[in-house]
């Protein structure tokens, strides 16, 4: 052979294998550069030494059938023994039998059937990933993090026709139940996340007016684009499970983003004096409606008692009216009496009868008019009364 000559002896003396015996332990490329540290051990030496401790153990100091029982029965062991494995609290394990996926196992520790049966992958299947789009953190030792701007990603066309600067986040994990589906339907998951978010985004956008987006909108966007990012992951199978969609930064592009504030400003302005004037219109309608109500409560109680006097003195007339027509005269002379008294009362005239024998019997007393004050004046101006 081409490197027995290399050993300086004929027919190689006690040297084992191509490198060993008498030739010094030169290599078949030649002596080389003598090194004059440790050699390395000869692995031809371990071999033997383990095969004589290992003679020395077994009984009768040879390998027998009961010797290689035992060896094959440690190895089965050990082998059997390597199918245990540890999943760690943020992995799922999914389990692999001669390369097709059959179960998925959760974090602790859990067995397998021994390699080449069963493998394992254990991908960080519980960790919350988070992916930026239209920005990127750069670090710099000196000023510390920064955002910088990736226009390619985050200028979108929306409904109206209007360029706006889309910055955001998504969270997502892979679905508790879907960790096959993570390791083998997909090949880049970030980036299989990535397109779909900026696509869905875009999408959203270019369904809205740019109004919406700028101002009361985001919590809507990014509810719909979460939904459509799910719904597009779950037909691609990729066993992604969508968290949230964080708007960072919606603006208009740079260049006009100063007449965008001016109009923001603008329908701030309006939109408080919306609001002032229903303030006003709020104090004012209710005391206008109360007013209103004292009107009429006013006026229903008018009415109530106009037509309960009315009909009062409809049941009075009534009352006169039937005793009128059961005595006629009387009631009659009655009315006139009660009515000359009502008339003449207030009266400061007397009037006396005097066509019947001398006068009626009245006497002529004067004063006439004493007769018409209190009882108790009566004494005193009766002192100066003469016939």
């Amino acid at each position: 052979m081409p490197w027995s000559n290399q050993g300086g002896g004929s027919g190689g003396g006690g040297g084992g294998g191509p490198w060993g015996g008498g030739g010094g332990g030169k290599s078949p490329w030649g002596s080389g550069p003598q090194s004059s540290g440790p050699k390395p051990p000869d692995l031809e030496e371990i071999l033997r030494r383990g095969q004589d401790k290992l003679r020395g153990v077994l009984p009768g100091g040879n390998l027998g059938s009961k010797g290689f029982a035992l060896l094959a029965l440690a190895a089965l062991a050990l082998w059997g023994f390597s199918g245990f494995f540890k999943v760690e609290p943020d992995e799922l394990g999914a389990v692999l039998r001669f390369g097709k996926n059959v179960r998925e196992v959760q974090p602790g520790l859990n067995y397998h059937l021994p390699y080449p049966i069963e493998t394992v992958l254990t991908p960080k299947a519980l960790r919350v990933n988070k992916i930026d789009i239209g920005m990127r953190t750069v670090d710099d030792a000196r000023r510390g993090a920064s955002v910088r701007d990736v226009p390619e990603e985050s200028l979108m066309l929306t409904g109206d026709e209007n360029i706006v600067d889309v910055d955001f986040s998504v969270l997502w994990k892979v679905k508790p139940t879907g960790v096959g589906d993570y390791l083998f339907n997909i090949q880049n998951p970030e980036g299989t996340v990535k397109a779909v978010a900026e696509s869905a985004m875009r999408e959203v956008v270019g369904r809205s007016d740019i109004q919406p987006i700028l101002t009361g909108a985001r919590q809507t966007i990014e509810n719909a684009v979460q939904e459509l990012m799910q719904k597009t992951l779950d037909q691609y199978g990729a066993g992604i499970l969508v968290q949230q969609v964080q708007l960072q930064k919606v603006d208009p592009p740079t260049q006009v983003i100063d007449a965008f504030r001016d109009v923001q400003a603008a329908r701030a302005d309006l939109e408080r004096s919306v609001n002032e004037s229903q303030t006003y219109a709020n104090r004012v309608v209710p005391e206008a409606r109360g007013r209103v109500a004292q009107i009429t409560q006013a006026a229903e109680a008018y009415k109530s008692q106009t037509v309960a006097e009315a009909q009062g003195q409809t049941s009075r007339f009534n009352n006169i009216y039937e005793q009128y027509k059961k005595a006629p005269e009387v009631t009659r002379a009655r009315m006139y009496l009660e009515t000359m008294e009502r008339v003449l009362g207030g009266a400061d005239k007397i009037i006396m009868d005097s066509g019947r024998e001398g006068g009626g019997g009245v006497v002529p007393y004067l004063p006439l008019r004493e007769l018409d004050r209190p009882a108790q004046a009566q004494p005193r101006t009766q002192t100066g009364a003469r016939p």
